[in-house]
């Protein structure tokens, strides 16, 4: 994989080459003005557009904290859809390459005006107009955004994965480095005591996260976009197979089979959120809640595909309306308690 401080790929964008999310157009190489206002309006229309389990700029968050909330996000929504948008055949995936090699470069671009560096232009694009912000008044560096950039461009090249610590790698890159800049927004960027192990409870509790929306989400990320993240040599189930199967539901030859590899996987996954739950403990009181929903909602979507018999390749479990209520009801009773209480003193 390459590393955040290698060079992106020698990839340009073709002629034509374009992307838009939630009625912002962009084209690599061409600079449309936009303003700290126009991008923190957009930013705004951005997270409350897209489905998540908890709204990224819900009420927990501290608001000073909210505006680079927003910008991480955006981020995070671009690049993703960068990858996953496209398509799925071979011409979208090159395509989605060449846009995602681009997107770092405009990463990079928007780090040396934020710090100040000789002859740096100012981004135009709305998410690196807030991120530049962002980056001035945090202490973030580009290597996890970078890092997640990598992530989304082996899942241009790779669609299948043999072993858990192949899948458990991927993580390390498509999630741990979420939590590490969340971190670094609360100012546990790793100089302060401690940090070590608050970024290793983070980073088990991102991996997490990520295997639980891969659970969940089997059939999706089969159909639309031909990838299957259950280890095959592990499970011993291929991709060839889960598309034969994806019409046997009422098939005990399909269904036993299936839903055993899946109970393990959900198995090997409940360690990696219990090394990290007492993370929201070892954080400040106003960011501490919003990391302990996150953990808990993922916990709560890892019951459910328990819950519906791990049968997700014919079914796809959500937390309802009331569960994220209580879980948000919860998060504020945390929010709410003395400092000491929180920290475990």
């Amino acid at each position: 994989m390459i590393t955040a401080s290698s060079p992106a790929p020698d990839v340009s964008p073709l002629a034509g080459d374009a992307f838009e999310v939630h009625g912002w157009r962009w084209v690599p190489g061409e600079h449309r003005a936009c303003s700290a206002a126009e991008a923190a309006a957009y930013l705004h229309r951005l997270t409350t557009g897209h489905y998540e389990n908890f709204s990224v700029l819900s009420g927990l968050v501290p608001p000073g904290l909210r505006p680079d909330f927003a910008a991480v996000y955006g981020y995070c929504r671009w690049a993703d859809d960068l990858a996953d948008e496209t398509g799925s055949d071979e011409a979208a995936r090159a395509k989605s390459t060449r846009l995602l090699s681009a997107w770092r470069a405009e990463l990079d671009r928007c780090f040396a005006f934020a710090r100040g560096a000789a002859g740096a232009e100012a981004p135009t694009h709305p998410v690196f107009v807030a991120l530049a912000e962002t980056a001035k008044r945090r202490p973030i560096s580009p290597e996890p955004f970078h890092h997640l950039v990598e992530a989304f461009e082996q899942d241009q090249r790779v669609a299948r994965y043999q072993t858990w610590d192949e899948v458990v790698g991927y993580c390390r890159g498509s999630a741990d480095p979420v939590g590490r800049i969340v971190l670094a927004l609360s100012g546990h960027d790793g100089s302060r005591p401690g940090d070590a192990e608050r970024i290793a409870m983070s980073d088990a509790t991102c991996t997490a996260l990520q295997l639980t929306n891969f659970w969940q989400d089997v059939r999706r990320d089969l159909l639309e976009r031909d990838r299957v993240y259950m280890p095959e040599s592990e499970t011993g189930i291929s991709g060839e197979t889960l598309r034969e199967w994806l019409g046997r539901e009422d098939d005990p030859g399909a269904r036993a089979p299936f839903i055993k590899a899946l109970r393990g996987l959900v198995g090997r996954t409940w360690p990696l959120f219990e090394r990290g739950r007492a993370l929201p403990r070892m954080l400040p009181g106003d960011i501490g809640p919003v990391v302990w929903l996150f953990g808990a909602g993922g916990e709560s979507v890892l019951r459910s595909v328990e819950r519906m018999g791990c049968a997700t390749l014919w079914d796809r479990p959500r937390l309802s309306r009331g569960r994220k209520a209580w879980l948000v009801a919860r998060a504020w009773v945390v929010a709410r308690m003395p400092i000491s209480e929180k920290m475990g003193g």
